[in-house]
């Protein structure tokens, strides 16, 4: 009877054994879906691999991002000359070596040589460092997607690479609809949100989400009216939670959305 037991215990094991490995391997066989993600690259060091045209483009992107960038290449774009001149970023006037990720936060592999890119990607990997090989999402652990920014909202728009001229085509309907007003309309909401924060005030998201008329705060901003916009919402605010000056904690933890 232990006998049985024991076969039917081991097989059991065995069964859900094989149905993770199974399974494992249908998800490495599935098209990926890509977790979204805003990285903090101030000041941390990103290596980019390849002196074209498109490897500048993302220099100039990391050094929007105020990271310390370092190029490997043996051509550079006069335009990384210039960069490294204003010592903007650092240049390594070779091919790429072995070695050349060491300490690195994030790297771009951006070469016509698929070869030089494989490299770059596999050593990225093995040290744990984030990678992005342009063109080529099967060697990458990230992929970018087409954004633009007004002051401190980035909005961005990705297909997991399905199609790019569709999310480049609904990035720019986005650009068009969403003009430099809203840099002043995140400004003056952050100015709220300190200020209902000093005051100890808890505003939550769904109150948020109902007090936020885009329409008629953008109208006022356009019309040069900031501080009416601010007061505005600032009554809404009041009015919809019953009067936010007394509206505070009661032991439980604060939220602000």
């Amino acid at each position: 009877m232990w006998f049985n037991f024991a076969n039917t215990y081991v097989g059991l094991i065995s069964e859900t054994r094989n149905r993770s490995c199974e399974e494992m391997k249908r998800r490495k066989s599935d098209p990926p879906v890509y977790y979204p993600l805003m990285l903090n690259l101030q000041g941390k060091k990103c290596v980019v691999v390849g002196g074209g045209h498109v490897a500048l483009r993302k220099v100039k992107m990391l050094l929007d991002c105020g990271a310390d960038v370092t190029v490997v290449s043996q051509k550079p774009h006069l335009g990384m000359a210039k960069l490294f001149e204003k010592k903007a970023i650092r240049l390594i006037h070779r091919d790429y070596e072995v070695g050349d990720l060491m300490d690195t936060t994030l790297a771009v592999a951006s070469t016509d040589v698929r070869e030089i890119n494989r490299t770059v990607a596999h050593e990225a990997k093995r040290l744990g460092i984030l990678v992005n090989v342009v063109d080529d999402p099967r060697l990458s652990s990230f992929i970018l997607p087409s954004f633009f920014r007004r002051g401190n909202l980035t909005i961005a728009v990705s297909s997991a690479g399905k199609s790019p001229a569709l999310v480049r085509k609904i990035r720019s309907n986005l650009e068009k609809s969403l003009g430099k007003e809203y840099t002043t309309l995140l400004s003056l909401i952050s100015e709220v949100r300190s200020t209902l924060k000093k005051r100890g005030c808890v505003v939550d998201g769904e109150t948020w989400q109902e007090v936020l008329d885009l329409e008629s705060m953008i109208r006022l901003i356009q019309k040069g009216q900031r501080e009416k916009a601010k007061i505005v919402l600032l009554n809404k605010l009041k009015a919809y939670s019953g009067g936010l000056n007394h509206r505070r904690t009661l032991g439980k933890k604060r939220h602000f959305e």
